[in-house]
Order: structure tokens, then sequence, then C-alpha cells
């Protein structure tokens, strides 16, 4: 097996959140390179940046309307990047035991769309950002609607934090709690878009609660435009929606016994997860995929 098959094999092997933060790890280091190829002509670096990053300026966003999602891909540095990869990794190991990708996507990118929206409503808002206009990078929104969408769902799912556990329902209220007492003291704007997309996890998994999956109208509108972009024969494209349609149907549908996935949830919060017979591990799998 030769390098270029052995890479195609790893990457094959990522679940959907590491291809995510492998994007992220791309999108940041990508710059780098073409920031020393502007430098080397004289072109200003901010040239191409500037038309991923958010700005407070809702004028910007009609002409850039990408950039409500694009902001995410791009970090200010290697911290804010690796922390944010960090606890995204963190935060879909515990999700995806129990949703599908479609969910864990819905539920990051929604988070990301509120924490902008978030963003530059407190910058049109409030008046002690009256004159600044500041743009915004990173991926905290996001992972913060999946961090808090677990500290929602599983509250009382401990989990270990260096030397001891801690349960997620305070973990979560740490994370919000840092934000808001943060927002004076520098970087405003991302502290609020971090509460907008904690909003969105706890929002979320309140309506599926109550049997409504908020996340499907953003998913139909991305299918939507991604099937634009589709060269396929009309046959194929209506056969392949058909399917679609089919499963979306059956996710939605299925019903889950609720009350064994808390059992073996609690299971783990005592005894840690390796204490699950195997059959436990299959039935929490397969209640996490929605096929």
């Amino acid at each position: 097996m030769n390098f270029q098959d052995q890479l195609r094999y790893r990457l094959q092997q990522l679940n959907e959140a590491e291809k995510l933060i492998l994007i992220n790890v791309i999108c940041f280091v990508l710059p780098l390179f073409l920031k020393t190829l502007f430098y080397l002509f004289n072109i200003p670096s901010n040239v191409m940046i500037g038309w991923f990053e958010l700005s407070a300026e809702w004028s910007d966003l009609l002409f850039k309307p990408w950039t409500i999602f694009t902001y995410s891909f791009m970090h200010s540095g290697f911290f804010h990047l690796f922390w944010n990869m960090y606890l995204l990794y963190f935060a879909s190991r515990l999700f995806l035991n129990l949703f599908s990708p479609r969910t864990f996507f819905n539920v990051y990118f929604l988070g990301v769309l509120l924490g902008g929206l978030t963003f530059m409503l407190s910058y049109s808002v409030f008046p002690a950002f009256q004159y600044a206009s500041p743009i915004m990078v990173g991926a905290s929104a996001g992972v913060m609607a999946v961090l808090i969408f677990m500290a929602t769902y599983s509250p009382d799912l401990e989990v270990r934090i260096i030397f001891f556990n801690v349960k997620l329902r305070y973990l979560g209220i740490a994370f919000v709690l840092l934000d808001v007492i943060q927002i004076p003291y520098g970087n405003a704007g991302g502290h609020l878009a971090h509460l907008g997309g904690a909003a969105l996890g706890y929002l979320y998994v309140k309506r599926l609660d109550q049997g409504v999956d908020i996340g499907l109208p953003f998913e139909n509108f991305t299918n939507r435009v991604l099937n634009l972009f589709k060269k396929q024969s009309k046959l194929k494209t209506v056969h392949k929606r058909k399917a679609s349609s089919n499963s979306k149907k059956k996710v939605t549908t299925q019903e889950v016994d609720q009350s064994k996935i808390d059992s073996i949830l609690d299971k783990i919060s005592k005894s840690g997860y390796d204490s699950l017979t195997q059959k436990e591990k299959d039935f929490l799998f397969q209640a996490g995929k929605k096929k």
C-alpha cells in the first residue's frame, strides 16, 4: 500500500467530528503559506482573509453572506485553534455515542449561525459597542452548542477532568458563567457569540424532548444547496432524493428506549464506560445511530 492509499485509508477511518477538526486545521495552516506568498508579491494579506471573517456590520453580511459560516473555520492563533479543537473532540465523542452525525452537524452549524447573529446583534443594540465594528473568527460558538447540548441532554453524566470527576451539568454551567463574567474584560463579541451557541444547544435538546428536531429545516436547506452543485441525471437525482426522504422518515419515527439509555448512562457515570457489557455497548451505539 503506497502513501496515497494509506492516507486515503486513514481519512476514511475518521469520524465526522474528526474530519471537521481536520478541515479546521487545514484552514488554519493554508493561510500561513498564502500569507508568505502575498508578502513576497507585496499583496495585503487581509485581501483573502477578509472574505471569510464575520464583520459586525450588517452591510458586509449583505455582500458576503457566506461569512456567517466561514468565520468558524478561521482562527486567530495556534492556541485559539488548539483549545477549540480539543473541546470539540471531547464533546463530539460524547455526542456521537448517542446521536447521528446528521444531528451533530445540525447542532454545530446552527450554533455557529446563532453565535454569529448574536455577535452582530450585540454590536447593533448595546450602547457599550456604539462605535465599534470588529470582526470575528473561531469555531467556539459551534463547539459551545455541542457541549451545552450534551450537558443538557445528559446532565448527570460524569467526565474526568484531570484528577477528579465532574458532572456535565456543572461543566456546562462553568463555561457559560466564564463567558458572562469575561465580557467586560476583552473579546466581548466572542464571549457573546459563545453564549449564542450555548443557547442553541440548550434549546435544541428542549425541543427534542417535545418531539421536534429544529435542525431539520436547516438540514433540508443545506441539502438543496448541495444538490445545486451535483451534476447528475434527473433520474438519479429523483431516486436519491426519494431515498433521503425515506431515511428522514425512518429517523423521525424511530422510537428509542430512553429508560434503557438513561440506565446505561447512569452506569457509565458510576463505574465508567469499560464497566458496560458488550450488549450494552452495542445497544448504546445502535441507539445513537440513525440510519
